[in-house]
């Protein structure tokens, strides 16, 4: 009994990553959009989700010397 929880509770937690977070477009290959779109400079990024559907949060040095903010869709690689 004892042996068989503790495999159901060692599947259970390798099977939530693979499902939670499937993103088609790559942390760098956001960046990348993000920058291109911007002409700023990446300061970090990060795994977020907004409205149920996952996006890359960009933090963005613009040439005008502010911070911005942008998501890029992970499925699709769209900057909103």
């Amino acid at each position: 009994m004892r042996r068989s929880l503790y495999v159901f509770a060692v599947l259970a937690m390798l099977s939530g990553p693979t499902t939670a977070w499937s993103a088609k477009v790559s942390r760098d290959e956001a960046a990348a959009s993000a920058q291109r779109t911007t002409g700023g400079r990446v300061l970090s990024v990060d795994k977020a989700e907004q409205g149920g559907r996952e996006v890359y949060r960009v933090k963005i040095l613009t040439p005008k010397g502010e911070v911005r903010i942008v998501l890029v869709d992970a499925d699709s690689g769209a900057v909103q």
